[in-house]
């Protein structure tokens, strides 16, 4: 017999087999030895209260052999000889994309201006050890693209759950815990995702697709008006439909397609810092315990949100028990951005604190920069704290009621973040209409969460790349370019994603619409 269960239970028993399987069994007076295996199916944290419970949907197996995984793999086949599909970008969208592209018998062709996922870690130390920035292989560009050493989470707003499913499987697939197909806030982790990127790109090469890295893509090939290729970096030339996914931080893509006269718009994007608390902190206010998480709850998360002169102040990419790194993509930039390890397990918790910033907000000397001014704004802001930062990656902080109060911070507790840390006023080096919008948020937070506002948390600037501050137009239906065909724009760089599931979703949608535009596949809808 097979029984699926919906269960509130505490959490040590949600996080205990042997306990969970004895709950189970006085609840269906069932002979514990009976039961077989108790499978996760969902798994969520409600601590809105004060007592924290554990909602489980939970398959048991009761005098039955349990089915041994969630996973629902995908067939991938050989795509040798068939036609090919260029795809300019190795991060989410660029790899779900490729991967989608061979179940639907097309052969992709990934162009990675970056390296691949292990020599990226190289180029990645020497910009905390010795403020070396590659510009083309660092913790924006190179195989995994940003998520690849940013955390790795994978919580959606997305509703299209089939699609969502879909993707988390793949992750499974290709060497992912089977607890991201449980868990309602699904993490792999910093230390996990590049062993399941490597995964997938020996699965693209496998089925006969191609992966090129240190290959930047700088020109398109259009012919008729129509893109029909790119020419990279070294002047070779790849021939094919083109889908354009080269993330967020791809200035110079951007500046190409205008040179190129290929219609952009501006697109709002937020702007703010890293704020990182003490883990055990925000244990303690978000578990409504003196004691923290206790023996078998996670580090906990939390979501900030509200409103200051009609703009959203919000927490932005929570990472509990993580740590805060140098994410500048070129030279003359002081970024920064977060991550966690899967167990989540340092002392500290971090995530972007931001303001959403629109086109109408900027003073008027950016509209020399037409449909390029939000990412002209978003580089004027990481010069000025990189200069401030005596031109390292050292990073301006700020206590947080310092910060409030307007006040440069005497001394600066332990952080997170490895390059290090001195004492400025982010208040002052933030444009205003940001920094005080800030300010009232960050007062309103510390309201709704006791202890939330306190000097033992400090600000790290400058977080800037939340999102894309261009998007790029096209077809709602055919996901082509609104002017110009041949090319399909992709994923966050786009303007149409936001983090790992959602540009994935996007890859799969776009390798969809290529198939179906370009080459007349019945994708049997």
């Amino acid at each position: 017999m097979i029984k699926e269960l919906d269960l509130r239970v505490a959490p040590h028993i949600a996080y205990d087999n042997l306990t969970l399987s004895t709950h189970i069994s006085t609840m269906l007076n069932v002979d514990v030895n009976r039961i077989n295996s108790c499978q996760l199916i969902k798994r969520s944290i409600d601590a809105r209260q004060r007592q924290v419970f554990v909602n489980l949907k939970v398959r048991v197996f009761i005098d039955e052999q349990s089915s041994n995984s969630l996973v629902a793999p995908v067939e991938y086949q050989s795509v040798s000889g068939q036609p090919k599909v260029i795809v300019v970008g190795a991060g989410p969208a660029g790899l779900f994309a490729a991967l989608r592209l061979i179940e639907l018998g097309l052969c992709p062709i990934v162009l990675e201006r970056g390296k691949d996922v292990s020599q990226r870690k190289v180029d990645m130390a020497r910009i905390s050890r010795d403020n070396i920035v590659d510009p083309d292989s660092n913790y924006c560009f190179g195989e995994g693209g940003a998520g690849a050493f940013s955390d790795g989470k994978l919580y959606t707003r997305s509703k299209k759950r089939g699609s969502v499913d879909k993707i988390l499987n793949i992750f499974c697939q290709h060497g992912a815990s089977e607890d991201i197909l449980v868990d309602a806030h699904p993490h792999i982790g910093t230390d996990k995702l590049p062993g399941v990127i490597k995964a997938m790109r020996e699965t693209i090469l496998r089925c006969g697709g191609e992966v090129r890295f240190s290959t930047r893509v700088i020109d398109l090939i259009v012919e008729n008006n129509s893109v029909v290729g790119v020419k990279s970096h070294r002047d070779e030339e790849f021939r094919g439909p083109v889908i354009l996914a080269t993330g967020h931080s791809a200035r110079d893509i951007y500046m190409m397609l205008k040179r190129r006269n290929v219609k952009l718009q501006p697109k709002g994007i937020a702007v703010g810092v890293r704020l990182e608390h003490p883990q055990k902190l925000i244990d303690c206010i978000q578990y409504h315990s003196k004691d923290g998480r206790g023996k078998y709850l996670p580090a906990a998360e939390y979501s900030m949100l509200t409103r200051v002169d009609d703009r959203a102040v919000y927490s932005f990419c929570m990472c509990p028990g993580g740590f805060i790194i140098p994410a500048a993509s070129d030279l003359n930039q002081q970024v920064v951005n977060g991550m966690s390890p899967s167990n989540r397990g340092t002392r500290w918790s971090n995530s972007g604190m931001v303001v959403e910033v629109l086109p109408e907000d900027l003073p008027n000397k950016y509209d020399q920069y037409g449909d390029l001014k939000m990412m002209y704004f978003q580089a004027d802001i990481e010069s000025d704290f990189f200069r401030e930062s005596n031109c390292t990656q050292n990073a301006p902080a700020q206590r947080m009621n310092d910060f409030v109060e307007g006040k440069q911070s005497k001394t600066l507790p332990e952080t997170s973040y490895a390059p290090g840390i001195h004492s400025a006023r982010i208040d002052n080096l933030l444009p205003r209409f940001i920094s005080y919008r800030l300010q009232k948020g960050f007062k309103v937070f510390g309201q709704k969460s006791k202890g939330f506002l306190t000097n033992e948390a400090i600000l790290i600037g400058a977080e800037t790349r939340t999102s894309s501050p261009v998007r790029i137009p096209r077809h709602q239906e055919t996901l082509c370019h609104i002017d110009v065909e041949g090319i399909f724009p992709c994923g966050e760089g786009a303007g149409y994603a936001g983090g790992i599931v959602s540009a994935a979703i996007d890859g799969e949608r776009c390798a969809d619409a290529v198939a179906k535009l370009v080459f007349g596949i019945n994708l049997g809808e």
